[in-house]
């Protein structure tokens, strides 16, 4: 699974959510959470007030912004303009997993495999 920023603004603060109950289901079983750097650009705003974020970022893979000609190419092909959307569609392709999101248009659109938070 690759967490998208929805998920992560909605819910990282909040230790009885349902993200934090994935995390912890994740780590009982061995598996790989995932999100991108992009993603924690949008989500990062105030440290001092995002401590849990903070103490979840050691339990996911995050990956670099290195697709810049495949995110363009998938946005000229979607007729869509979000970026960072995007580039996760690309990540999770190449991982063979499927997006946690809020943005569930944005990825219909972007023909990506995703899950409804």
């Amino acid at each position: 699974m690759i967490v998208d920023a929805g998920p992560l603004i909605l819910d990282s603060e909040n230790l009885n959510s349902r993200l934090w109950a994935l995390i912890k289901r994740a780590a009982e079983r061995g598996d790989d959470l995932h999100t991108t750097h992009p993603v924690l650009a949008q989500v990062w705003r105030e440290p001092a007030r995002q401590a849990n974020l903070s103490r979840a970022l050691p339990s996911f893979y995050i990956h670099p912004f290195d697709e810049s000609v495949g995110v363009g190419l998938r946005l000229a092909d979607s007729g869509t303009s979000d970026v960072v959307d995007a580039h996760l569609a690309i990540v999770a392709e190449s991982l063979g997993t499927f997006i946690l999101t809020t943005d569930h248009e944005d990825m219909s659109q972007l023909n990506a495999r995703f899950e409804r938070y």
